[in-house]
């Protein structure tokens, strides 16, 4: 589904910008369940399946949890 979202954004030439864009839609929009299964995804495996943009997403949530820890 990240992916999805991802290929949503792909036309956005700053893959910066298109990174924020999934971050904060996940942010507003996925349950509290899923943003932590994403994350927990995410460092489990370096979210190997992740598109481009899409990973570096993830990747501030997971940054943003660890900070919060």
């Amino acid at each position: 589904m990240a992916n999805d979202i991802g290929a949503f954004f792909a036309s956005e030439a700053d893959q910066a910008v298109a990174a924020e864009g999934i971050r904060q839609h996940i942010r507003r929009f996925w349950d509290p369940r899923m943003r932590s299964a994403i994350v927990a995804y995410f460092k489990e495996t370096g979210g190997v399946e992740l598109e481009g943009p899409v990973r570096a997403a993830i990747q501030r949530l997971a940054e943003e949890t660890t900070a919060k820890a």
